[in-house]
């Protein structure tokens, strides 16, 4: 059977590179005729364009054309491939958009022959009530629309937002029954196979459109259209999920995943099919588009290995913990997609960042030079009066083991010259306004937006050239991050990626790169700091422990926030995994955490100015998924009794 994958490896490739000639496709397609068994079809794995109808349809007619050359039933590609996901809110604003999607959707119809295309299109709802759209898969087949299917079940909730846009349609189980090679298979899409009543605890909706269609319908088989993205925990939850369905239905389901990013959402492909008995028997490659050939009912022998790491945690629970090993080809793969997919699709080629010799624009470089190649990045020293000399070679060793184009410009004489109109600025406001601060962090961030200004200088100097933004997410909860500085870019590669991870994911990538050992070991080792002001305490540069917290105790409140919604009375009677290595008061603990949470409130507004960065956690603060009123700067996140409730109530 692996002779199989053999050939459409060959077909991935064509539909890559468009090399094989006329005869070389005959040749493979009656190979592959003689091998498959009857009813194989097609998982169509691709990566489509937001919003490009054009490129999408051009691009699903290669895939259509290679299927009708194969004695297969069917090709599947994901759901809302013709409009591509994710589609934001210029389905509504631009409704032209959708009106191409529907047309293309008609002539690639006409160009179909006996394989049946099954397609994820935006359909219009022609009905005066609802919603304007509905998510629709349409069936193509013989030179027309044979069948359309809608959408029953509307995510609204993280990164989602179809409610906003789509109806939900009941579910009409015999509309959604697709006769193929004379097997009757049931199409659910994406979200309809998300709400089994037994494997959920709290389910999100009344039907579960799976239930429906089986116990309707009795499919021989499901079809999954879906675009279903990456994130820490999710291929876990996935894969326990199809498997427990087909098994308890007793029914095989092929499960069609897109692959790809848009700014901010990564899908990582891995289509499959589980059998009758819930067994895993064929999954597509990770991060990579596949034409994908499956059979329901036989297992070919195919099971692409999933990013390392995580077959080791399709069984955990839901924990806190420092060993981020079983994540971090997950991590890697996903950053790498996203800043490909997003210099490709926006017209980018080429990035450009500031090279401290710390560990976020280390990390942040490394992986632009695996993405775009090391002769596309330029990474730049620009060292102030109080750069170490260390942090300037390192940043030196890091670009020469990388590859990378590289210089040094120091900020110095930007800094005198802003400080000295500053002063002459600040002299003429303090005649009108009293109320200058003791301590500031003016000098601060001069340094770090004279760097931004260089970057972005580039940028509007040099064609196809984009700014990255370098800051981390541990930082950027507690706002120790400059705003048109360090957090100033067209991309942040691992703004939602804590440092504790981050540490963790440099040493992953010196040992599992093609280049071993490109991030210098001092990087590393270095406890981290920005370099941008002195502690009076050490007379050293301050380091951002010393301005926050241990990165350990902060990673776990970053995570419990997220993850168990837990406040600070929670957190102050839990133990933490810091505190069974390290002894820390009550008062402590308490300080930190009442730190975070002040520092995380009054954080919000930069939040929202962040650029574009994928999501890989598990929960986000990336604005594509959680959005909080910047005002709401005052909750109380301690908890207080009934009685102390009603005695402030009587203070006011």
């Amino acid at each position: 059977m692996n002779r199989i994958y053999e050939l459409t490896d060959l077909i991935d490739k064509d539909l890559e590179e468009n090399l094989l000639s006329e005869i070389e496709k005959e040749k493979i397609s009656k190979e592959l005729n003689t091998l498959l068994p009857k009813n194989s079809i097609v998982l169509a794995q691709i990566n489509p364009i937001s919003g490009y109808v054009e490129y999408n349809a051009k691009k699903a007619l290669k895939w259509i054309e290679w299927a009708n050359r194969l004695e297969i039933d069917a090709i599947v590609f994901p759901e809302m491939y013709m409009i591509g996901y994710p589609i934001g809110d210029f389905i509504d604003r631009f409704p032209v958009i959708v009106e191409e999607n529907v047309e293309w959707l008609e002539a690639l119809a006409k160009l179909t022959k006996r394989v049946k295309v099954i397609i994820g299109f935006v359909e219009i709802n022609k009905e005066k009530v609802g919603k304007n759209y509905y998510n629709s898969i349409a069936i193509l087949s013989e030179g027309k629309i044979q069948q359309i299917i809608r959408k029953s079940l509307l995510p609204n909730y993280a990164e989602f937002n179809d409610y906003r846009h789509f109806e939900p349609a009941s579910v009409n189980s015999e509309s959604r029954i697709v006769d193929l090679g004379g097997k009757k298979a049931g199409i659910i899409i994406c979200e309809d196979g998300w709400n089994d009543f037994d494997f959920f605890d709290k389910n999100l909706y009344k039907e579960d459109p799976v239930e429906v269609v089986v116990k309707e319908q009795h499919p021989d088989y499901l079809i999954n259209p879906s675009a279903s993205i990456t994130r820490a925990k999710k291929e876990q939850l996935k894969h326990n999920m199809l498997s427990f369905a087909a098994k308890k239905y007793k029914t095989p389901i092929a499960y069609a995943n897109q692959v790809g990013s848009g700014e901010c959402l990564s899908f990582e492909g891995a289509s499959r099919v589980y059998d009758a008995d819930g067994n895993l028997i064929a999954m597509a490659k990770s991060y990579k588009e596949q034409f994908f050939i499956v059979n329901p009912f036989k297992d070919l022998g195919k099971i692409y290995p999933l990013p390392k790491g995580l077959e080791k945690t399709l069984n955990s629970q839901k924990a806190f913990t420092l060993d981020h090993e079983p994540d971090l080809e997950r991590t890697y793969l996903t950053i790498v997609q996203s800043i490909q997919d997003y210099f490709k699709k926006t017209g980018f080629k080429r990035a450009v960042l500031g090279l401290s010799g710390g560990l976020d624009s280390t990390v942040c470089a490394t992986l632009l030079a695996d993405a775009l190649g090391a002769e596309n990045v330029l990474g730049i020293s620009m060292p102030s009066k109080i750069t170490s000399k260390e942090s300037k070679n390192d940043a030196r060793e890091l670009a020469e083991n990388l590859g990378i184009n590289f210089t040094e410009i120091s900020i110095k004489d930007m800094y005198d010259a802003t400080r000295v109109k500053f002063n002459e600025v600040f002299a003429n406001v303090d005649k009108k306004w009293n109320c200058r601060y003791a301590e500031c962090f003016t000098n601060d961030n001069i340094q770090a937006r004279s760097r931004a200004l260089i970057l972005w200088g580039i940028a509007n100097e040099f064609q196809s050239t984009l700014p990255i933004a370098t800051s981390d997410k541990s930082e950027l909860y507690m706002g120790y991050a400059t705003i048109n500085g360090d957090m100033s870019g067209g991309f942040a590669p691992i703004a939602d990626v804590t440092k504790t991870k981050l540490f963790a994911l440099a040493r992953w990538m010196n040992e599992n790169r093609e280049r071993k050992n490109a991030i210098p070991e001092s990087i590393i080792a270095k406890r981290p700091g920005a370099e941008l002001a002195i502690n009076p305490k050490t007379n050293r540069p301050l380091l951002a422990e010393e301005a926050l917290m241990p990165y350990e105790f902060l990673d776990e409140v970053i995570w419990r926030v997220e993850n168990l919604h837990q406040s600070i009375g929670d957190m102050i009677d839990s133990e933490f995994l810091y505190e069974t290595k390290e002894k820390i008061s009550k008062e402590q603990k308490m300080q930190w955490l009442e730190k975070f949470f002040r520092r995380m409130s009054t954080s919000l507004y930069k939040w929202t100015i962040m650029p574009p960065s994928p999501i890989v956690d598990a929960r986000s603060i990336n604005k594509v998924e959680y959005r909080q009123p910047i005002i709401a700067s005052k909750i109380n996140f301690n908890k207080t009794s009934l009685d102390e409730k009603i005695e402030m109530l009587k203070n006011t």
